[in-house]
């Protein structure tokens, strides 16, 4: 876990839009050469006084309960009765709410709303919403939980609602629709590896995938759309992948067609149990000798962060950045390599967790204990885009192409200058990655060939999985793989691995987060022919969080 001293950002007094305080007011340069003044009184009430000195009070200050409540009843009352427009005028975006509300009676076909206020929490308000979804006479009920959140509004300080998508629908986001109609796609009854039918029922943090499988297959797979209420996903970023619309309610049934998975049953079970008992974990189980994945969960079953998450991986990349130094002759297994206290570049310090040193230690004891300085201090040695092209070229990573059957995200390595490119080679920096990315990684690293993960196999639709441009050579896969067992035997891997070798290497890995208290804890492993990789976001070190869940799953693989 990399330490930096950050430098604050300076703002010309040119180009600051802050009033100008003049002793108890303010002054605001406006369009034209004209400006405002602002009184500042007590109680934290505002009054802005105009050219033609008007005033006009502007609340502010903390909300009470009252008023929480009324603004929140305002809202309610107004989309309950059928008044979208007068129901968008009580939040803080009547544009976008209205265009929302008006599409939940008219794209989603939702009438008999009825809307229950629930208990307040601070300016949040919890609420009920029933109805009836009813489409070209097919009808059924609506009930579902949401919530929304009071503020106070920017013009006046008059307490509204916080819009935001999710106020409609829990499930929605920006961009997104609620629909009713005929389904965009067959539903498809998705099986385990041995036949078994796989529903979120049994496995609650597959819905995910669910969704992706039919958006993907039910078509392919021979089925039949029915009537449904779902919600149509925004279009993807350019160069990011769209995620899969979700259904949320079925009027008529569609006849289903079958897809069959590389899910284990038995270690679905296991890592649905492991993440379902640790908040905000995600866990990827493989095989590294085919891409096969057996396993994959999430805390949230709402986001499949296992697959699409884009988060920092810490030193679990330093598989990636030591294949790299040993390609290019700067660091090898058994030979000494500088561990200070501290190395700087670009700019920056970076030190070490606990600022630990390694006097004339190897590269290996360098690894096994994650020396960030160790890495930091090879980085004058290497261009701007080594990290990137060793990822891409020998990991398959960055490439936004893999094809493993539902949507994912591919990692990405960017190129980098200055002291974020020396940041990526201990996985901050710009370097984004999700357990799915480094159960692959270690699994490259133990067969020395980059072999795409899948869920489903090509066979089913003819796609092309993605190929890594070479592989590693036989000196890098040696090495490396010495560097991974030596970590899981005697590093900071060692606890949790315990009695699992003598086949297994692994990696921990912690990763800064602006804004966390705690770093997000990672860990990646193999044991036989067997590989995983989780995080536990604000979990701190990967070897106390992600490692026991990692750890377990390769038990429980047998």
């Amino acid at each position: 876990m990399g330490k930096r001293r950050r430098v604050a950002e300076r703002t010309s007094a040119a180009k600051s839009k802050r009033p100008l305080a003049l002793g108890g007011m303010a002054a605001a340069v406006l369009g034209g050469g004209a400006f405002a003044v602002y009184y500042v009184f007590g109680g934290g009430a505002v009054a802005e006084v105009g050219s033609a000195g008007d005033a006009k009070a502007v609340k502010t200050g903390p909300l009470s309960a009252s008023e929480v409540r009324t603004a929140a009843t305002a809202f309610l009352t107004a989309w309950q009765g059928g008044s979208p427009a007068k129901a968008a005028a009580a939040t803080d975006d009547s544009a976008a709410a209205k265009t929302a509300l008006t599409g939940f009676t008219k794209d989603a076909h939702v009438k008999d709303v009825k809307l229950t206020r629930g208990k307040r929490a601070g300016d949040e308000v919890a609420f009920s919403v029933k109805g009836t979804v009813a489409y070209k006479g097919t009808s059924k009920p609506l009930a579902y939980e949401s919530s929304l959140t009071v503020v106070r509004a920017r013009k006046d300080g008059e307490p509204v609602v916080s819009w935001q998508p999710s106020v409609v629908h829990p499930a929605l986001a920006e961009g997104d629709r609620l629909v009713t109609g005929e389904a965009g796609t067959p539903p498809v009854k998705a099986l385990d590896r041995d036949g078994g039918e796989m529903t979120t029922k049994k496995y609650p943090s597959l819905g995910t995938v669910l969704d992706g499988l039919r958006e993907k297959f039910g078509e392919k797979a021979g089925g039949k759309a029915g009537i449904e209420l779902r919600v149509v996903r925004a279009k993807a970023e350019k160069g990011k992948k769209k995620t899969a619309d979700k259904t949320l309610l079925e009027l008529s049934e569609g006849t289903p067609g079958t897809v069959r998975t590389t899910l284990s049953p038995t270690l679905q079970a296991e890592a649905e149990k492991r993440v379902g008992a640790t908040e905000r974990a995600s866990v990827v189980v493989m095989r590294p000798s085919t891409g096969e994945i057996l396993a994959v969960a999430n805390s949230n079953p709402n986001f499949n962060t296992a697959f699409q998450g884009s988060l920092a991986p810490g030193s679990t990349m330093k598989i990636v950045s030591s294949a790299l130094l040993i390609d290019k002759g700067l660091a090898s297994a058994d030979k000494v390599h500088p561990c200070p206290k501290y190395s700087s570049y670009g700019g920056w310090k970076f030190q070490n967790d606990d600022k630990f040193e390694i006097k004339n230690g190897s590269f290996k004891a360098s690894f096994a204990r994650s020396c960030n300085t160790a890495f930091i201090s090879q980085a004058k040695k290497l261009d701007d885009n080594s990290l990137t092209l060793e990822a891409q070229q020998v990991f398959g990573l960055g490439m936004n192409n893999w094809a493993i059957g539902v949507p994912t995200f591919d990692g990405s390595v960017p190129v980098q200058s200055a002291a974020p490119m020396a940041a990526s080679l201990i996985g901050q920096g710009g370097v984004r990655m999700n357990p799915l990315n480094m159960a692959s990684v270690v699994s490259t690293a133990k067969t020395g060939v980059f072999k795409q993960p899948y869920l489903v196999s090509p066979s089913v639709d003819g796609r092309a999985l993605a190929t890594a441009s070479r592989p590693l050579s036989a000196t890098v896969r040696s090495q490396l793989t010495e560097l991974l067992r030596y970590t899981a035997a005697y590093g900071t891997a060692a606890e949790a691995m315990s009695g699992l070798g003598p086949d297994y290497g692994a990696k921990t890995g912690s990763a800064e987060v602006d804004g966390q208290e705690e770093p997000n804890g990672w860990f990646t492993a193999w044991k036989g022919d067997l590989a995983s990789a989780g995080v536990v976001q604000e979990g701190g070190h990967g070897s106390e969080s992600a490692g026991p869940i990692v750890a377990a799953l390769l038990r429980a693989g047998g």
